[in-house]
């Protein structure tokens, strides 16, 4: 069946198997089906109402509301809702259930629920069980990680986003099990890597992309177990290090100009259609060991699944934005940041830790279930609005509240954009789906100004004027001084061979200069959110075209886009190539 578009008034398909999901994953009360309609929205504008409340990485200094203590937060100081520090948040000394409504039928749920979400005080920050990381969002089992944002399980690691089980790496976005890496965009299980994409146990390389299990290579594509390769040539061991030695690559002029040689190499050779390895009967970029899944975008471990992001460990999910962590998520649909050993979560935000059978509910966690519309409950039980029912009593009015939001066209579809407790720019929504202030205001959704801040310090100087080498940068002799570096704010400049131009000030701190004096590499010219969206425009957009192999003329389907000038084959024509 076909639909049109809601909100954006474009046809999308609701196809057969997708009606089958919705009726088999439909909550049961007293023995009654409650059958999930089918949504009105098309899978572009369901991401994008999810994404709006997503604010991965803009973090503000305002005060606990608790404790009074100045703390750092993704919620600005003007967000009309308390906030608590994370480990106050987590503690027994306040009681969500004291924030209890009793539900009104004159009134809309949403409504109800906003109403709720106001009163009960949100987590500064989404981050559990951390060590030396308060500069981070999205993260869990770290430690002495600063700036990550979508984390887990790292240890040192410095101004990445989407970054698991990785040590001493910088700027990295989308790895895995990565170890002294830097600048480097979906690599995994990699050590001493640089300036490289989508390679695969790789080590002491620089300028790679699409290779796997290489070792002393440089500004090479598609290679395979090689070693000692310079620009897919083959060396000798003495014609390599020679080679390298040459380049000077501790200056940072030589660097970008060499970075933009092998990127221009780069598009000589041919790029896969979609990225990903052990998949079956599915469609995706960036996605591995899946079956039946469609329409996914990194995605690791998946059965029966379709409409997801980021995410792992997932069987029969649909329409989920982050994160299934290890433990997993099961018959779930349309919801934002849930995960860790969870099933039958529907239409929800930050859901995680053993929970199950709950439904229009925020930040709800630790061994929780049945829960409906509500907010902030840790290990509780048949709430409504955070109001305390037995058992007998949720099942008879949840079925009330349900028809009620079917009669209101609320129930069936994941929270409104006007419900986000951040303004639209502030989240990933914008950059997904980038959209004017004007817009914004027109539909009655929050836009915020002056979004980002500026560091305080009483030097500036301009990027260009930096030392080109890290061991140009004088060290500090007296104990227990600072470097004179750390004390100064860099202003970027003109960045020609990039195409980029930005004035955002950015500070360094003590662990990233060690970092770039364990790795002899130069200081950056770039804010580190720069530097990210850098990287994150090397990467496709989680949009599918037809368009034909380059090589043997199938039809195809891809995330490059016909228009685009690079050269797509089919996996078969892809593999015959690799050497």
């Amino acid at each position: 069946m076909f639909r049109s578009c809601q909100n954006c008034q474009q046809s999308f398909e609701i196809m057969d198997e997708d009606l089958k999901f919705y009726k088999e994953i439909s909550p049961i009360f007293n023995n009654k089906k409650y059958e999930i309609p089918p949504p009105t929205f098309c899978p572009d504008c369901r991401q994008q109402r999810r994404l709006a409340f997503r604010n991965e990485y803009k973090l503000y200094k305002r005060k606990c509301d608790a404790t009074g203590e100045e703390i750092l937060s993704v919620f600005s100081p003007e967000k009309p809702f308390k906030v608590y520090k994370n480990n106050y948040w987590y503690s027994d000394k306040w009681n969500p259930l004291d924030y209890e409504q009793e539900y009104d039928f004159n009134k809309a749920f949403f409504e109800q629920f906003q109403e709720l979400m106001r009163k009960v005080p949100q987590l500064a920050l989404s981050t559990i069980n951390l060590q030396n990381c308060d500069f981070t969002n999205q993260c869990g089992f770290c430690k002495n990680c600063y700036l990550i944002f979508e984390a887990d399980g790292d240890d040192s690691c410095y101004y990445s986003n989407y970054i698991c089980d990785s040590k001493s790496s910088m700027d990295i976005t989308h790895g895995l099990k990565c170890e002294l890496c830097y600048q480097c965009v979906d690599c995994k299980q990699s050590y001493n890597l640089k300036y490289s994409q989508n390679c695969q146990t790789c080590t002491d390389s620089f300028f790679l992309k699409n290779c796997i299990g290489c070792k002393n290579c440089f500004g090479s594509v598609n290679l395979r177990n090689k070693e000692y390769y310079f620009f897919n040539k083959k060396l000798s061991k003495e014609e390599y290090l020679e080679k390298i030695k040459s380049l000077e690559l501790h200056k940072y002029s030589n660097i970008q100009e060499t970075y933009q040689k092998f990127l221009n190499f780069a598009k000589k050779f041919p790029n896969k259609a979609t990225q990903g390895v052990q998949n079956e009967d599915s469609q995706g970029d960036y996605i591995f060991n899946t079956q039946r899944c469609h329409y996914c975008f990194d995605v690791h471990n998946a059965q029966d699944c379709k409409y997801i992001f980021y995410a792992r460990n997932l069987k029969k999910v649909y329409d989920m934005t982050v994160f299934g962590a290890k433990e997993g998520v099961e018959f779930c649909y349309e919801n934002h940041e849930i995960g860790g050993g969870i099933k039958n979560i529907y239409f929800s935000d930050q859901i995680w830790g053993g929970t199950y059978n709950i439904f229009y509910s925020k930040l709800c966690m630790q061994n929780s279930h049945d829960l409906f519309g509500c907010v902030g409950l840790q290990h509780k039980e048949y709430c409504i609005l955070n109001k305390q029912y037995t058992k007998e009593e949720y099942e008879k009015l949840v079925p009330k509240i349900i028809k009620k939001m079917i009669e209101n066209r609320e129930y069936g579809e994941f929270f409104p954009i006007s419900l986000s407790p951040f303004a639209y720019n502030e989240t990933i929504a914008q950059y997904y789906f980038p959209t004017t202030k004007e817009e914004i205001l027109k539909k009655n959704l929050q836009w915020k100004d002056n979004i980002d801040t500026i560091p305080q310090a009483e030097k500036v100087i301009p990027a260009n004027l930096l030392p080109d080498s890290i061991s140009e940068i004088p060290r500090t002799e007296e104990v227990g001084q600072a470097d004179d570096i750390l004390n100064w704010a860099i202003l970027p400049v003109d960045m020609p061979c990039q195409g980029i131009s930005t004035n955002r000030p950015f500070k360094i701190i003590k662990p990233e200069l060690d970092f770039y004096r364990q790795m002899n590499l130069p200081i950056p010219h770039l804010h580190p959110e720069e530097r990210h969206l850098q990287r994150m425009s090397l990467r496709n957009p989680r949009k599918f075209w037809d368009r034909k192999c380059d090589k043997c003329g199938k039809e195809i389907q891809t995330t490059y886009s016909p228009d685009r000038k690079e050269i797509i084959y089919c996996e078969e024509c892809y593999l015959e190539t690799i050497i």
